[in-house]
């Protein structure tokens, strides 16, 4: 392991010659105008854009000249990152921390691919997963699977971890256009009881699949809902647990932990440890999306996510689609010190694309040791953040505009509406408007010559300079939604390469998970044991107790 590691640790990245030439090109930069940069350059917007598997990107509006990218490039060089492209490619165990692979890539590998953990080429049993889930989704969508009573399935409940709930959220909700309509999905992602309570609402029991999605180190995240979910069923079914068998089917990384839970094993999908959370939307945990929009548009959705794979292991790292946004990113935020980057999808249906990137980004990398463990040497994931166009307008393009904050930006403009060209043409002319506004700004000077007053020039100029992507696509299909997921899920992996971190773990998250269930074992116990927490914790817990049964009285200890 310890040989492992040393091969895969390229070392600290300030130590890297391309970052010192970064570090005084910067020196030399940070004062240049996009202004300047446009005027001196007329084919600046044709040349600084590239296309990669459908998806056209325009980088030119970024505070960046050639020997930028040529730096950037050789950072990426550097730090190693073909070879570790192809470690993961090749199903090696790239999750250090937790001596995995990190083979989300073979979920989307076409019939007849290989790819190997352990000697063992891994697609057929994909494909075969694939193909069990088209039936039984076929079967439940054509009414052929009947609950207990004999009515067909026209609810679906997905219980989730709030990693696994955010997927499948973000996707049904962009495929909508895709969607079987005569079908109800809720999804329940959150330990509060308000939650299932309102997810359950109008919906008929007898008429109702519950699908619980949960990962091993999980389980008891969602087994309080998964009990919540079959008192809820045997209220309305008789009693009889047997009658559960039609109505509970469960996707895991542990079969033996959710058969526990009451789920016929035979309505298991098994997931494979080599499929995190976060990147596990084309594996069994997107169920509830392929119930949704059929298992045809699953799968061209998966031809998506593999086209993009592919451009990012072929693609020369200048013409690489996530390679570039990943540098430019490092860019900002390690040497023009950005704290945040936007996200702002101009389609309806992805107004939950931004929060499913919060949780890819940062919970990828917001980590502060290398991979050999080691204090990192400079900044690591930004925060991501964002809103659907143009709701966006009056939520935060003043700051952005205006405000004393460096905010790189990312622009998704479609072609076509997903759904009704109607005011499409407007639509795309504010994301180009806020991108072009970002860019250039407005100056006093531009202000007088229209004759505003004076007192007011300050307040209308917009200084520009602030930079932006724009990703372009034809629309949103199934299979474009899977190309955007695919390019950021590259992105993160070459953001995680140039820092040195791991991107597939999530320890903090343990934690997390293990103070937790210690204060829920002690807020249950009605004993009221001696507690171990400082002052803030007890005072809070106090407060609590008082609160909730004000006729005890403070009890604690």
């Amino acid at each position: 392991m310890a040989e492992h590691l040393r091969a895969m640790a390229h070392g600290f990245p300030a130590k890297r010659t391309a970052w010192t030439a970064l570090d005084n090109h910067y020196r030399k930069i940070r004062g240049v105008k996009l202004q300047e940069l446009f005027a001196d350059d007329p084919n600046r917007g044709e040349r600084m854009a590239v296309e990669g598997a459908g998806i056209y990107l325009d980088y030119s509006k970024n505070r960046i000249s050639d020997n930028t990218i040529k730096l950037l490039v050789q950072l990426a060089s550097e730090s190693g990152l073909e070879s570790r492209i192809a470690s993961m490619f090749r199903g090696e165990r790239i999750n250090l921390t937790q001596c995995l692979p990190a083979l989300h890539v073979a979920l989307r590998s076409p019939r007849g691919a290989s790819v190997f953990v352990d000697g063992k080429n891994v697609i057929p049993e994909v494909q075969s997963t694939l193909d069990r889930m088209s039936s039984f989704c076929q079967r439940v969508r054509r009414g052929e699977w009947k609950g207990h009573t004999g009515k067909p399935i026209r609810n679906v409940l997905n219980i989730a971890t709030s990693t696994l709930r955010l997927g499948p959220v973000m996707a049904c909700e962009a495929l909508k256009p895709y969607a079987e309509r005569s079908m109800t999905f809720r999804f329940i992602g959150n330990v509060d009881g308000s939650d299932f309570a309102e997810n359950v609402k109008n919906l008929d029991p007898s008429e109702t699949l519950v699908i619980l999605c949960c990962e091993a180190p999980a389980i008891a995240e969602t087994s309080i809902n998964v009990q919540l979910a079959r008192s809820w069923q045997l209220s309305s079914l008789g009693g009889d647990p047997s009658a559960l068998a039609k109505h509970f089917v469960a996707v895991t990384t542990n079969s033996g932990a959710v058969t526990e839970l009451g789920v016929d094993r035979t309505n298991v999908f098994v997931v494979w440890d080599w499929v995190g959370g976060r990147y596990s939307l084309g594996s069994a945990f997107g169920l509830s999306t392929m119930l949704a929009v059929g298992p045809e548009h699953f799968r061209s959705m998966l031809q998506g996510f593999h086209r993009m794979d592919m451009h990012f292991l072929a693609a020369p790292f200048e013409r690489n689609l996530p390679v570039l946004v990943a540098l430019l990113s490092i860019w900002y935020v390690n040497f023009f010190g950005a704290q945040t980057i936007a996200a702002l999808p101009y389609d309806q249906g992805l107004h939950r694309f931004p929060a499913y990137l919060q949780q890819l980004m940062m919970g990828s990398n917001g980590k502060r040791v290398t991979l050999i463990g080691t204090e990192v040497t400079q900044s690591t994931a930004p925060v991501y953040w964002g809103e659907v166009g143009t709701r966006g307008v009056n939520a935060m393009f003043q700051l952005m505009l205006q405000g004393t904050r460096l905010i790189p930006c990312d622009f998704i403009v479609f072609a076509k509406s997903s759904d009704s060209d109607r005011n499409h043409d407007m639509l795309m002319a504010n994301a180009l408007a806020q991108s072009e506004a970002l860019a250039f700004g407005r100056s006093a000077e531009q202000l007088k010559l229209g004759n505003t007053p004076d007192w007011l020039v300050s307040h209308l100029t917009c200084d520009g300079n602030r930079p932006s992507n724009t990703l372009l696509a034809e629309q949103l299909t199934p299979e474009t939604l899977g190309k955007l997921i695919s390019l950021y899920e590259h992105v993160v992996f070459t953001q995680g390469v140039i820092w040195n971190i791991d991107s597939f773990d999530g320890w903090g998250l343990e934690y997390q998970r293990e103070l937790n269930q210690r204060l829920t074992r002690e807020l249950e116990d009605p004993a009221q044991p001696q507690l171990e927490h400082d002052s803030s914790t007890l005072s809070l817990i106090r407060r609590y107790r008082e609160l909730k049964n004000p006729k005890r009285g403070p009890e604690l200890r």
